[in-house]
This record gives structure tokens, sequence and C-alpha cells, in this order.
């Protein structure tokens, strides 16, 4: 009896540990409801700096029987794969394409020491390493992958575009261009000695961090609002802060970068070479965005007959995280039929 007993307790404790880990692995994490058109699968791979990034690979329901297109999508700037680009994917993927919302190096589930910098370079590789992941699925056309870049990662994405030419279609959306708000401030308002003083301040804190062995964390957004921020920050807030958007992994929404994450993006501007993108781009930003202005002038930049910028009324810079009222989908999913088709 003792035995039979015992083997009862190892099988009650067996199921329970199975009951955790199915829990674990199919709970759904993210900040925006869970569609029945779709299968999400955790996925691991590789960039070329030898950083293993972790995305959700959202595939139509029912049987793929021949392959189809794919979108690599990240951002926004900040955020992880739960909240903005998991929505974009299982919106494509709704749609009959194949979609992969990912973490950028450093960030969210994706590898990378220390945590919490960003890098001009490395996250343009980690479009490019998305790419090389979906070539690798037998469910995936190889030569139909587009990418969806959102907020800073429209930036990153764009720059990908111009260097990665199996990406086919490039979708932009709310871009920021983290070099050069990084370099010349907001509205471009800082000058050359400003931008001089920024350097001394952030090498110093090198200097101490290499001291202390740490790594200073910048200010993110604020806890609670005093009502007197600008009215971006107030949209921020409403996202990353509450329900609507707050994610425990996401860094906009419990804290801030590595203090000296901006020195590379001062150095090295992205974008440089946009103008040689050949590959159909469409860009998207909201009229009442502060932010419009990365757009307008990354738009003016781009050649050829098959790029466009849509403005969509009233819409500020948040809006097209996650407001369904606003975001183009039906444009977007579109403009991917059209060029990935």
């Amino acid at each position: 009896m003792k035995i039979v007993y015992v083997a009862v307790i190892a099988l009650v404790v067996v199921a329970a540990i199975i009951t955790a880990l199915y829990h674990h692995y199919n709970a759904w994490d993210k900040t925006f409801p869970k569609s029945d058109k779709v299968i999400v699968k955790k996925v691991h791979f590789t960039n070329r700096y030898g950083i293993e990034l972790t995305g959700d690979l959202y595939l139509p329901q029912g049987k793929i029987s021949q392959p189809l297109p794919a979108i690599a999508v990240s951002g926004p700037f900040g955020a992880v794969k739960e909240q903005a680009s998991g929505l974009y994917a299982q919106t494509m993927a709704e749609n009959g394409f194949i979609a992969l919302a990912f973490d950028p190096s450093f960030t969210g589930e994706s590898g990378g020491h220390p945590r919490h910098v960003a890098s001009p370079d490395i996250n343009t590789e980690d479009f490019s390493a998305a790419v090389d992941y979906l070539t690798t699925l037998p469910q995936v056309d190889a030569d139909k992958i587009g990418i969806i870049g959102i907020c800073g990662f429209g930036g990153m994405g764009l720059n990908a575009a111009a260097m990665d030419t199996r990406i086919k279609a490039t979708v932009i959306s709310t871009m920021y261009d983290m070099s050069r708000v990084n370099a010349n401030g907001y509205f471009d308002s800082q000058n050359a000695e400003q931008r001089y003083h920024l350097r001394e301040q952030l090498n110093a804190q090198r200097t101490a961090d290499a001291k202390s062995g740490t790594y200073a964390v910048a200010p993110g957004l604020p806890d609670t609002l005093s009502g007197d921020e600008p009215q971006f920050v107030k949209d921020y807030y409403g996202y990353y802060k509450t329900p609507r958007g707050y994610h425990p992994r996401s860094i906009n929404s419990t804290g801030g970068w590595n203090m000296t994450s901006s020195l590379s993006f001062i150095n090295m501007p992205i974008l440089t070479y946009s103008n040689e993108i050949k590959n159909a781009v469409l860009m998207i930003h909201g009229e009442k965005a502060h932010s419009r202005y990365f757009s307008e002038d990354a738009f003016k930049r781009l050649t050829g007959n098959n790029k466009r910028l849509m403005i969509i009324p009233g819409a500020n810079h948040v809006d097209l995280y996650d407001n369904k009222d606003k975001i183009p989908f039906a444009e977007i999913i579109k403009f991917f039929q059209t060029n990935l088709g």
C-alpha cells in the first residue's frame, strides 16, 4: 500500500508540474485580445552578432498548403513584442500572412548584455536576422518577405530595407529617427555646442559606470503625471503606464534605457542610404503626432513611384500603436498583398 500511495503522490506531482508548464507556455501575456484566427508559437533565432532573439510567430489558423508571404515586425522603441508589434503581427496573420513579432537585442525576452541598450547597427541587424529566420521556415515563401517597423524601429526598419534587398516591402508606422532625435534633440533644437556638452556628460557617465561596475539608467516615463508634461508625454503615459498597454518587460512601462545608450546614435546616423531603397515602402503617420516630421522628412529622401506616405487625420503618435480605428490596417494589408503577392 505504501508503494501505491507514493506512486499516486508522484503522479499527482507530475500532473501538477505539467499543468503549470502548460499554463506558463500557453498563457496569453499580450496587451491585446487573442484572435481565434491565428496560432502563436514562441521562437528563437540568432543575429550575426551571436545574440539570441525571441519572437512570437503568428500563423494563420488551419492547414498551410503552400508557402505564404511573411512579415517581421518590431517596435516601438522601448516596447516588447507583447505590445504594439504583436497586435500588428496578429492582424497580418489574420489576413493570410505569416508574421513574426520579435524583441530587439538587449530587451524583452531577447538576449544581449548589458540590458536596455540600443544600437543603430545591431538593431538594424535584428530585422535582417528575423528575415534570416523566416527564410528557414517551410511555410514561408522566402522570396516574399516584408517588414513592419514601429516608432523608433520604424527608422531601424527603413535602415534595414536600405541594407537588405531580401526585404520586398516595408511598412513604417509612426516613425522616429533615433539618430536625429539623439543628436539634434526634438524638433532639431540642439546645436553643435550643446551636442558636444551632451557628449561630455555621457562620457563622464561612462567613466562612472566603469568604476562602479554598473550601468546608470536614464529617467523614463513618470509613474504619475503632474499635468504640466508635454502632450506627447501624456500620450506615452496613457499607453505604457496604464492597463491599455502596460507590460512588465517593457522598458517604457517599468524603467528607462541605459543612460549612455544614445552615444552611438549621436555618432552614427541611420538612413544614410534610404534613397537607394528600390522595393516598395508605405509610411504612415498621425496628423497630430509630435513626431510627424520624422516621417515627412524621411519620405522626401525616398525615390521611385512605389513609395507612399499616409497621414492619418486626427491621429497622434501612440494612436498608431493600438487604435484600430486609426491604424489603416486595410491599406497595410492591401500594400503587402500587392507587393508580396
